[in-house]
């Protein structure tokens, strides 16, 4: 199946294209020629520009140097080639590099694999679907704000990049780092499996900076998480992700921004809707963070956690709406035998709506032993036309999700 797809990929592109550009060394580019599809490798070394009249293939890890930006225009196609393992083709923002990518409602930025034959001027494909995941890497975004990380080091090397690279490190001092504007992207069929148990999520955040914009980014068919914020301080707004193969939004290490409106839909394969986990070292974030208003949907053949609340988090969970999920599936606090952190209150819940599977009661959706009502006291059972809460979902309308009508 997969050189059927290979032969159809390169077929299409015979139609398109009539010339296969690749940059110099130095992988500059003025736009070249129109309807070209442009070969990008290595690290960029000085600003360009990706406009939309070019289609760019990432080959391996295109990585935008500290002090580099790289702008994509709305309406820009980027597709990742299939490397395997190490060789996993991804667009990774250094730390103290930036993306400016401003894309519209109307010309989004795509990002998928070299396999989708979408082309130019177009928004989605017809040979790949939500079950086509693992085709390439993804987006990586690393930055200078703090983490939390296991010996209390400032700064780590972010899962998806091997530790010989010399790129690759995220976290600092610097709560304002801005690693640029992110805006109207589609992040298709990636997460490639670079060794046992790594995977590259949709979006990676790794210390990103609350001088970051993250807003209206969608995440289709990945293998791993749709999103995952390593630490950090960066907000984002509008959030989308389909068919994960694992967790839709995974935070870890004592990440301190918030998520608003945000949309996660569970495939048969998806683990946790939220995997939510607390610092690994010793320090953290006096509040936490903050998602509010967020909707999930499951996949009521399986279970899967709904909330995965783990290892000491601080957190406010606010506005949720939960339907389809599978009967066994819950919300889980765990850590220590005492669940200090929700029993004092710096774990919370509030306003959540949750259509229960038949035959579920309210309380057996926690599970949190003697804190239990901390939950039920802030959750209502309701029937799905009764939801007043969760995401605003209206404003998905551009996403390839929405084109599937898979909410």
């Amino acid at each position: 199946m997969k050189t059927i797809k290979n032969l159809f990929f390169l077929l299409a592109f015979s139609l398109i294209a009539f010339n296969c550009s690749s940059d110099d060394d130095n992988n500059t580019d003025d736009g070249g020629d129109p309807n070209e599809l442009i070969l990008k490798t290595g690290i960029l070394t000085e600003d360009e520009t990706w406009t939309s009249n070019n289609i760019y293939l990432l080959n391996g890890k295109v990585v935008v140097n500290d002090g580099v930006t790289l702008t994509i225009e709305a309406g820009t196609i980027i597709k990742g080639a299939e490397g395997q393992e190490s060789l996993a083709s991804a667009l990774v923002v250094d730390q103290g590099g930036k993306v400016i990518a401003n894309g519209t409602a109307s010309a989004p930025i795509i990002m998928t694999s070299e396999l989708d034959n979408i082309t130019f001027g177009q928004n989605t494909g017809t040979n790949l679907n939500q079950n086509d995941t693992g085709l390439w890497g993804g987006l990586i975004i690393l930055g200078r704000a703090p983490i939390s990380v296991s010996g209390d080091v400032e700064t780590a090397q972010i899962e998806g990049i091997p530790a010989t690279e010399p790129y690759g490190q995220y976290g600092g001092t610097d709560a304002n780092d801005n690693s640029g504007v992110y805006k109207y992207i589609s992040v298709r069929h990636g997460g490639i499996t670079i060794g046992s148990d790594n995977e590259i999520n949709g979006v990676t955040m790794g210390g990103v900076g609350n001088g970051t914009v993250i807003d209206h980014i969608e995440v289709v068919a990945n293998q791993d998480d749709g999103f995952e914020w390593f630490g950090g301080t960066v907000n984002a707004t509008n959030l989308i992700t389909w068919g994960n193969g694992d967790d839709g939004l995974d935070a870890d290490q004592a990440w301190s921004g918030s998520v608003n409106n945000a949309l996660v839909i569970q495939g048969s394969e998806s683990g946790s809707a939220l995997e939510l986990d607390g610092p690994e070292g010793s320090v953290a974030t006096e509040d936490g963070y903050t998602m509010s208003n967020i909707t999930l949907i499951g996949d009521s053949t399986t279970s899967s956690y709904i909330a995965d609340c783990r290892d000491g988090l601080i957190a406010n969970l606010n506005n949720i709406l939960v339907y389809n999920f599978g009967t066994e599936s819950t919300v889980r606090i765990s850590g220590d035998d005492s669940h200090t952190e929700f029993a004092n209150d710096r774990l919370t819940f509030s306003n959540w709506e949750i259509v229960l599977p038949t035959g579920v009661a309210l309380a057996d959706i926690i599970q949190a032993d003697a804190n239990q009502a901390k939950f039920t006291d802030n959750a209502t059972a309701i029937t799905e036309t009764q939801a007043t809460t969760g995401a605003n979902t209206s404003v998905f309308g551009w996403t390839y999700t929405a084109s599937q009508n898979a909410f």
